[in-house]
């Protein structure tokens, strides 16, 4: 008896006969795969200002985790979606998407037609505002820890 397994976004299934193991670390080495080629098929100043986005978001808390999900990089704080990275298509911008950017009122924050989620753009020609992408990540931490 074979098993097909197939993953969203993938174009290609894997066959499993009963004898092989598909494993969860297997999943995960897939998953970090994609990961990679997500930063690494843009070219410069985009691929350089998500490396730089996605260390500055991993650095807020040990608890952060990235995974792949929906076909981009999501952040995961103790299990919750925290924020994504993207790219918009037409203007080429890196934005930082935050779950619960509802919660927040500050200006350079755009809702647009999302109800929870809100984003942060960036012009990756220019410095990234460090302090204001960390303020606004901590603010997020804190909700969620409460």
């Amino acid at each position: 008896m074979r098993h097909f397994f197939c993953f969203k976004n993938a174009k290609t299934c894997f066959r499993q006969s009963n004898f092989d193991i598909f494993t969860k670390q297997s999943v995960q080495n897939y998953q970090m795969e994609k990961m990679d080629h997500f930063y690494l098929d843009y070219e410069e100043p985009i691929k350089s200002c998500l490396l730089a986005l996605r260390d500055i978001i991993l650095r807020q808390n040990p608890e952060i985790s990235a995974a792949w999900k929906y076909g981009m990089p999501f952040f995961y704080f103790r299990g919750k979606m925290f924020c994504y990275l993207w790219v918009r298509k037409k203007s080429g911008q890196p934005y930082l998407g935050m779950v619960e950017g509802k919660h927040f009122d500050q200006p350079f924050l755009l809702q647009e037609k999302r109800s929870r989620i809100k984003i942060m753009l960036f012009d990756p020609n220019e410095d990234l505002p460090l302090e204001t992408i960390e303020s606004i990540l901590q603010q997020a931490l804190q909700l969620y820890q409460k």
